[in-house]
């Protein structure tokens, strides 16, 4: 048998057809994956953490069964292996000294990932990879440093919320391995599971407890979300797109930590249109909460065979992840309805952009003026005055408006109280802002005059639209030319954190037109130095909004670590070891 599958592993990797009963199709579809990710079959290269986080919930609660069932093996070539849900492993025990040698020949050592895209196919990484549980023997190991193994894996996941949060994995060596090891690694992962429950905190298990009682309660959308624990019952499985899910846990987020009671009403990018309640957990509890989701119908009285095809994009912006996309839309649909808008968000992230493309898809005849009060002169007011009462100006974008002395944000509100009678229907007004400012001024009287705010995400949030945006600024920046970007220079170019947005992503490749190339393929050694280093992986939609979290933390912290960490609800080796890696420069 061992022959066989080393003949079939040869075949395999020289390209030659594999007969199906000569290795399993889990086995087959895992070397496939290695072969996608370029992994060498010949040798072991991954990534070492020096100090894995064993003050994690799962490390803690993991310990005690497996010193137990370590004490149990009594002595016998067995390793006992913990890892996180990414495949770093955690905690091994062993106890014979010639395979606890061989494992260390292997990397198959705390700090180091067994992830299947960096050690191909293997009980850990495949387990996580497929979410079930992986027994992998001898050949079945797409390196062959592995061969001498034999391993079984199995998914923790969390008892509350169902995630997998690690893996247990017991490996020996191939020639003991039997079919009661995937057995005995599928009972530890139970053991931890329970210990998970018995060690979750009451902040934890009172969301549970607050999420159950209100999915008994009605057969509507229900999800609990609390820091970085997120339930979803049934019907809201069913029913959210998974381009919904970020956008939605965003408003929900927002309303919950706001204090936001009453309803809020969303059309989310696959186009349903919900109904969001939400209500904490308890009233002395930030940031947990229950929130209810109700559809509602289709503002439509036309059969489904005769509706109109969906509304195209905004002409001249670029970009189709779920939360620029809804930010897009909900700035088109205020066009329509004549709503006055508030557009917020940070610095270069388009807001302007998004006003200027649904004046121009909705009112392409009409002059779009735009207003920057930032730069006003003595007589600013009466000349604002004088374009928002002209007929010919359809639509009117007002800059910079949190800069304002209070007299001149007097005056302002004044004028556009004024237009807004005068000209009711007839002219659409957007204003920007950006939030956070060092002293933000008392908008109150302003914000009275616009209904509806649209928050215009940070490019970090949508990174997936770089591979849009990229080629999307080189057409404009070379006239039409030739000009592209290379595989490793977008690579580099999606790890950055954009703190300057979209606008900053124009002017690097600006400077590279203008300094660097004008025609080909830019090259990752032809970018600035400063997006030349590939030092952190790209950052998953939900781990940017975390890292955001921190570093606003630590700012409202004057940079102490510890004071961050408690108000995050986290422990001083977790924020340590996310500032490590997700690259955060933290005061000192």
């Amino acid at each position: 048998m061992d022959e066989q599958l080393a003949a079939a592993r040869l075949r395999f990797l020289t390209a030659e057809p594999v007969h199906p009963r000569d290795v399993r199709q889990t086995i087959l579809a895992s070397w496939m994956r290695s072969q996608r990710w370029n992994l060498p079959a010949d040798r072991i290269d991954m990534p070492y953490i020096a100090d894995p986080d064993l003050e994690l919930p799962l490390a803690r609660s993991a310990d005690p069964v497996l010193r137990r069932l370590h004490e149990h093996l009594g002595g016998q070539p067995i390793s006992v292996i913990l890892t996180d849900r990414t495949g770093l492993v955690l905690t091994r025990l062993t106890a014979d000294d010639q395979l606890s040698r061989h494992l260390d020949q292997v990397n198959l050592a705390p700090g180091f990932s067994y992830a299947e895209r960096f050690a191909g196919t293997n009980g850990i990484g495949t387990a996580l990879e497929g979410g079930r549980p992986m027994h992998v023997f001898g050949h079945e190991h797409y390196a062959e440093n592995l061969e001498d193994l034999a391993c079984a894996g199995v998914p923790i996941k969390h008892p509350i919320s169902g995630k997998t949060v690690g893996a247990i994995d017991l490996t020996c060596w191939r020639r003991d391995a039997g079919t009661l090891l995937i057995a005995l690694a599928k009972t530890t992962a139970d053991q931890i599971r329970s210990a998970l429950l018995s060690n979750s905190s009451a902040r934890e298990l009172e969301l549970l407890q607050a999420y159950l009682q209100a999915s008994r309660r009605t057969s509507e959308m229900v999800i609990a979300i609390d820091r970085d624990l997120v339930l979803m019952n049934d019907s809201a499985r069913q029913v959210l797109d998974s381009a919904d899910q970020p956008m939605l846990l965003r408003h929900a987020t927002e309303m919950i930590t706001g204090g936001r009671r009453t309803p809020a009403l969303v059309e989310l990018p696959s186009g349903l249109r919900v109904r969001i309640s939400c209500r904490p957990v308890s009233p002395d509890r930030a940031g947990g909460g229950i929130v209810h989701l109700t559809p509602l119908p289709v503002e439509s009285t036309q059969p489904a065979k005769s509706r109109p095809p969906t509304r195209p994009i905004l002409p001249g912006v670029v970009g189709t992840g779920a939360l620029w996309l809804g930010s897009c839309r909900a700035v088109d649909r205020a066009y329509r309805a004549g709503e006055w808008l508030v557009l917020s968000g940070e610095p270069g992230v388009g807001k302007l952009a998004l006003a200027r493309a649904a004046h121009q898809l909705n009112s392409p005849s009409t002059p779009f003026h735009v207003v920057d009060a930032a730069t006003t002169s003595e007589g600013w007011i009466a000349d604002l005055e004088a374009e928002l009462l002209d007929d010919t100006v359809g639509a009117l974008a007002i800059r910079h408006v949190d800069g304002l002395a209070p007299d001149r944000l007097d005056e302002l509100v004044g004028v556009l109280d004024v237009a807004r009678e005068q000209r009711a229907g007839s002219l659409w007004v957007t204003t920007t802002l950006t939030p956070g400012g060092a002293a933000e001024p008392d908008l109150t009287s302003l914000l009275t005059l616009f209904p509806l705010t649209v928050d215009v995400p940070p490019l970090r949030h949508h990174l997936e639209d770089l591979r849009k945006l990229v080629p999307f600024f080189l057409g404009r920046l070379s006239r039409g030319g030739e000009l592209t970007c290379s595989p490793e220079a977008l690579q580099h170019l999606s790890r950055s954190t954009w703190p300057g947005n979209t606008a900053e992503l124009y002017q690097v490749l600006k400077h590279v037109v203008r300094h660097r190339r004008r025609q080909g393929a830019i090259l990752a050694a032809e970018l600035p130095a400063d997006h030349q280093v590939i030092s952190r992986r790209q950052l998953s939609q939900l781990e940017s909004l975390e890292r955001d979290a921190i570093v606003q933390s630590l700012a409202d912290s004057n940079g102490n670590k510890g004071k961050a960490a408690h108000s995050l609800g986290m422990s001083r080796a977790t924020i340590y070891r996310k500032i490590h890696e997700y690259g955060i420069q933290a005061q000192r």
